[in-house]
């Protein structure tokens, strides 16, 4: 069982791809974020996420929801690094890591 484990384990980690683009949530996507008027970007997409929404990475064009939704609160509105793989099915980026691009 240990071994099927680790196997299954290793296999996601050789196929894992890095994404990068902007933390974004599923609302507003690659719209400008409008709905707060007169707050950030960040804030917005916090806002957003607080309701029915879900943390999600802007690739330019593809709006992906991202499995994990704790880390990228802090990243919110910044451009970042993702690491993961990426489920056509259900339009999910699985989150390995997610790392800043740049310093604010």
């Amino acid at each position: 069982m240990r071994t099927l484990l680790l196997l299954s384990t290793l296999s996601a980690m050789l196929s894992a791809e890095t994404f990068t683009g902007v933390i974004t949530e599923t609302m507003c996507g690659a719209k400008p974020h409008t709905m707060m008027k007169g707050g950030t970007d960040a804030e917005c997409v916090r806002l957003c996420v607080k309701g029915p929404h879900s943390y999600a990475l802007l690739d330019g064009a593809s709006v992906m929801k991202l499995s994990d939704q704790k880390t990228p609160a802090q990243y919110a509105a910044r451009k970042v690094k993702v690491t993961g793989t990426y489920d056509e099915k259900s339009k999910t980026l699985k989150v390995t890591s997610i790392e800043p691009l740049e310093t604010n």
